[in-house]
């Protein structure tokens, strides 16, 4: 337990400490890396909790996808980070607003924990024993069945993100050659072919 204990609070403030580099760091490329420390080590705690499978989800998914496309991208485009930070007072009241509410939530649930910590489990599904079903069996089983729709809906929220992604990022640029399928299809033989009669000894 004693082991356990310190692996936990080792995890725990790295994490801490690396969420809140996140936003205190002025290099962007030092930021995204800073996420990848978070995401490692709450993966260590999921490890310590029994759920391997989220913890590897984690490590797989976020670290090895999304975070190191993030990494990329903040590498190979040349923003003016300055530039965006002009407008940053003028976001103020909305960001600080949303930030009480995120705190007021934080505090909710940490009050609901220290009163009545029994009602924290009521609307969650029975864990089951691992001698009778294995962690993957248990997420599949609950996300397919009871969730199944919240998961189909969550499914078409990634696709309409990626489709509108690829919709604002996408830009015609003039004098670029691009292949047009119906025009070569619609080609004849008095528009692609020209007969000329060249005289012997002579070029075109």
């Amino acid at each position: 337990m004693i082991l356990e204990a310190l692996f936990f609070y080792l995890f725990a403030g790295v994490t801490v400490a690396s969420a809140f580099m996140v936003i205190a760091s002025r290099n962007p490329v030092a930021s995204v890396l800073f996420l990848i420390l978070a995401f490692v080590n709450s993966a260590g705690l999921f490890i310590l909790l029994g759920a391997e499978f989220l913890a590897l989800i984690l490590i797989v998914v976020y670290v090895g996808a999304v975070a190191v496309l993030f990494l990329f991208v903040v590498m190979m485009l040349d923003v003016d980070f300055a530039e965006l930070r002009q407008g940053f007072l003028q976001y103020m009241p909305i960001g600080a607003l949303i930030g009480l509410i995120l705190l007021v939530e934080i505090l909710m649930g940490l009050g609901a924990w220290v009163i009545a910590p029994e009602m924290l489990g009521q609307g969650a599904e029975p864990t089951p024993a691992l001698s009778t079903m294995s962690n993957v069996q248990a997420l599949g089983s609950v996300l397919y069945t009871k969730y199944i729709y919240f998961f189909q809906v969550a499914g078409l929220v990634l696709l309409v993100a990626m489709i509108g992604a690829i919709v604002l990022t996408l830009r015609h640029k003039p004098n670029v050659k691009r292949q047009d399928i119906p025009t070569q299809i619609a080609r004849s033989r008095e528009t692609s072919i020209e007969v000329r009669k060249v005289e012997t000894g002579k070029g075109i």
